[in-house]
């Protein structure tokens, strides 16, 4: 079920300038045959997305690179970067079978993952008993 998650963010507890404000919201759905993650990361495109599976630690990066650059009248050059990153590491229950194939869309700033369950992870289907 879903307290099998483990969200792994202590795993950032000694790196720096990684703060809580870089992890994003998610939500995890349990259906019949599969778990829906939802993250929130907007103000992305899909092509900064990154997806890994290694396992069963599903490992998500976004990062996106701005370099401007402006000349001004007196010929001096003023450069602005900025860095929108953020990283977040989530390790499946083991009801997650990492062998099937991560569906994963984005859009709207959401990015939305489709993770199936192992065959024998599935619930039997409800067998009705006639009462006589």
């Amino acid at each position: 079920g879903l307290s099998d998650w483990y969200d792994n963010d202590k795993f950032f507890a000694d790196m720096p300038f990684l703060s809580e404000t870089n992890v994003p919201a998610m939500n995890v759905k349990e259906n019949d045959g599969h778990f829906e993650v939802e993250l929130a990361i907007p103000g992305f495109s899909k092509d900064d997305i990154d997806v890994t599976l290694e396992n069963d630690l599903l490992h998500v990066i976004a990062e996106k690179k701005k370099e401007t650059s402006e000349d001004d009248e007196e010929g001096y050059t003023r450069r602005e970067f900025s860095y929108n990153k953020f990283e977040r590491r989530i390790k499946l229950p083991s009801t997650v079978d990492p062998q099937n194939e991560v569906k994963a869309r984005y859009e709207d700033g959401i990015l939305r993952l489709d993770l199936a369950k192992r065959e024998e992870a599935m619930e039997e289907p409800k067998k009705r008993i006639d009462i006589a």
